[in-house]
């Protein structure tokens, strides 16, 4: 990795260098926080006793907080000190991860009352608001400080840096708390300050807002700009259209599957920790050797072809999943029950995690100016936030109806 960042570094403009730099160390901490998030959902209903609603809600909260984008936009075009702004977003949604030192480990408190789990679910709720902030202005950062044919390949390299430690440290924690199943009680607080440090570096990346002279409108009347500059977005850009579209038809089917695939794991397979770890995770491996190859890619690519990777690596990824419960066949080897189905599903989450990484987070970047990078992307993320209204709860009614398949 430190090979691949001399190179890199020799070959960019000093501030595509300093940018670089500040995006890989926020990216190598977000990956321990993401090694941890990793097995949440697991966590939620081995070690707290959680109901399938509840972790479908807990899956949801993670999307649906992209709805309150058409209000934070609005807002955030009234903050001038958008780096201060950003580290207070930075401490007071993950300060909350701390509290969580103080849960109890026991099961019995877990299995005979909900408040707990309202506590959880509720601190990661805040948690994830801070996406609202944190995501859109990534692009804005990067989209004016990349150039146009390093972008894909320096987010690429950043992202490959992230798998690496994403999974080393999940599973790390997998075994982690195969020893201890209240782990995530002190393993939790580290990476909340972790998380803090992460957003202070990322505001450190340089930006200065063009000069635009606004009409001072009242905040509802903003927001109701903003929902109909969002409309005439997709009204009059209709290549952006069409990449939406496709993304609303493969988030339904993603969202739906998510949370029933974890209490497939758990229920039906009748994983460990660290087996959960190697089939969520393992993946990665494969994703971290093709992200500079997708990244490149989609540098010269249409991200409505790149898309094609994606929602047929995700079709594949779920077929073997279904093959198992038929095809229930697994030796074990370290403790780890590997599923002979499931290592082609592991193959086809590599190749979805490596281009979807690439096209969620920087694919909207490609259909509009560089100062409106932001603006497309916090269109792409309200309209995740939509389909999350209906689609992890769906699933988990679905599942409950007629089963895994």
């Amino acid at each position: 990795m430190a090979i691949m960042r001399g190179n890199v570094q020799k070959t960019l403009a000093g501030g595509e260098r300093h940018t670089f730099r500040l995006h890989l160390a926020y990216s190598i901490i977000e990956g321990f926080i993401l090694g941890i998030l990793a097995l949440n959902e697991f966590v939620f209903i081995k070690s707290l006793s959680g109901s399938d609603y509840e972790l479908g809600i807990l899956f949801q909260f993670s999307m649906l907080v992209f709805l309150l984008l058409v209000f934070v936009n609005e807002f955030l075009k009234r903050i001038r000190r958008r780096r201060i702004f950003l580290r207070w977003v930075g401490i007071i949604t993950r300060f909350p991860l701390l509290l969580l030192f103080f849960f109890p480990r026991s099961p019995e408190v877990y299995q005979n009352g909900a408040s707990w789990h309202m506590i959880f679910l509720a601190i990661f709720l805040v948690y994830y608001l801070a996406a609202l902030v944190i995501n859109p202005t990534i692009n804005l950062l990067l989209k004016n400080n990349y150039s146009h044919q390093n972008f894909g390949t320096l987010y690429s390299y950043s992202q490959s840096a992230n798998k690496v430690v994403l999974l080393v440290v999940t599973f790390l924690y997998g075994l982690l708390l195969d020893a201890d199943n209240y782990a995530f009680t002190y393993i939790f607080p580290v990476a909340g300050v972790l998380g803090m440090v992460s957003v202070f570096l990322l505001s450190k990346i340089d930006y200065t807002p063009p000069e635009i002279i606004r009409i001072k409108t009242t905040f509802g009347q903003s927001v109701k700009n903003s929902m109909q500059n969002m409309y005439l977005i997709l009204k009059n850009n209709r290549p952006y259209l069409h990449f939406e579209i496709g993304f609303m038809l493969y988030g339904i089917a993603f969202m739906t599957t998510y949370a029933v695939m974890t209490i497939f794991f758990y229920n039906a397979l009748g994983l460990n920790y660290s087996s959960v770890a190697f089939y969520k995770n393992g993946y990665n491996i494969l994703a971290i050797l093709l992200l500079p190859l997708f990244g490149r890619i989609m540098g010269r690519l249409d991200p409505r072809r790149f898309a094609i990777i994606t929602y047929t690596s995700l079709a594949g990824y779920l077929f073997f999943l279904i093959l198992t419960e038929y095809l229930p066949y697994f030796t074990t080897i370290w403790g780890l029950k590997i599923y002979y189905t499931l290592i082609f599903y592991v193959i086809s989450h590599g190749f979805f995690a490596a281009s979807m990484v690439l096209l969620w987070n920087i694919g909207s970047a490609y259909f509009g100016d560089d100062h409106q990078a932001d603006i497309y992307q916090s269109t792409h993320l309200f309209l995740t936030g939509v389909r999350a209204i209906f689609a992890p709860l769906a699933g988990i009614f679905i599942y409950q109806q007629l089963g895994y398949t």
